[in-house]
């Protein structure tokens, strides 16, 4: 199928598709599978069907032109991983009902000036809105991930400006359900995580009752020269969390050895963290127990 300048990303209306090609046509390429109606009144082609930005193109297309992608679904459409996209997310005024398929969920609410943005050719929710909502009503891990990498595709010198922004949106937001959580969670972003476990394990050891670490710590020699970078750390303490997200590998398992020999020799802990640790952290939490007991003790 050729790209017309009604369709996005793939997806199209079905009567307005039908009238091009013929009802006949249509109906053999959908019987044939080279497309498929996602949602009723809108067709896209099957390879595409699990594209985000299609899936999120027929939902606008169902929805009609005054909805707009909001929640997981803007996220992801931004570049935010760690929103887990599944089911799509939209959002109409009050004064329309529509109703919700399977795969798609359909919000109701007021979308002010400013609240709305286009990307890649779909209105989505601005960023700052975007995490702001996230913050409220997402799973509180998903959540902060989310916000860590938008800080990031933001970049450095606006993140400021960017965390500023959501916690305005925060202190405006009508329904007040869930922004003290959001507050909490607000004061854990750093922009500075690696990958959406380095998220996770920061909320972790937080709700365990730990002070926040500082995430990328660098350790540096006595000359300035930079050593190693922490994924999260005590500095005082001299503690460290380093989360090892890759397969399990010889060469890799004797360089991490012998990195942690050297930072003990500087008086470091680190306790190494995988990915069962995050699904049952047990051994993790005692072993920072054992950590922070001993360091305060050296301290």
């Amino acid at each position: 199928m050729n790209e017309h300048a009604d369709n996005l990303h793939g997806a199209r209306r079905r009567r307005d598709l039908a009238a091009e090609l013929g009802e006949h046509a249509l109906r053999l390429a959908l019987r044939d599978g080279l497309l498929t109606q996602l949602w009723p009144g809108v067709v896209v082609p099957r390879v595409r069907v699990l594209d985000l930005p299609t899936r999120a193109a027929a939902a606008l297309l169902y929805v009609g032109a005054d909805g707009a992608v909001v929640g997981r679904t803007a996220a992801g459409l931004f570049g935010c991983t760690a929103a887990n996209c599944g089911d799509i997310h939209v959002t109409v005024p009050y004064t329309r009902r529509v109703r919700g398929r399977p795969g798609l969920v359909v919000h109701q609410g007021p979308l002010r000036q400013g609240d709305v943005v286009e990307l890649l050719g779909l209105r989505v929710t601005a960023l700052d809105l975007t995490v702001a909502e996230m913050l409220c009503t997402a799973p509180r891990r998903v959540a902060l991930a989310t916000a860590d990498q938008a800080v990031v595709s933001v970049g450095g010198e606006r993140a400021e400006a960017f965390l500023a922004a959501v916690q305005e949106r925060l202190a405006r937001r009508a329904d007040r359900r869930g922004t003290i959580r959001a507050a909490v969670l607000l004061g854990l972003i750093t922009g500075k995580a690696d990958s959406p476990p380095e998220s996770w394990l920061r909320l972790l050891v937080v709700d365990a009752g730990y002070p926040p670490p500082v995430a990328q710590h660098e350790v540096r020699s006595l000359d300035g020269r930079k050593l190693y970078v922490l994924d999260l750390a005590w500095p005082q303490l001299r503690i460290a969390l380093e989360y090892d997200g890759y397969e399990a590998h010889e060469d890799r398992e004797a360089y991490d050895t012998e990195r942690d020999h050297r930072l003990a020799a500087r008086g470091w802990i680190v306790i190494r963290v995988r990915a069962a640790d995050m699904r049952e952290p047990r051994r993790v939490l005692d072993e920072l127990a054992t950590a922070f007991a001993v360091q305060r003790h050296v301290a």
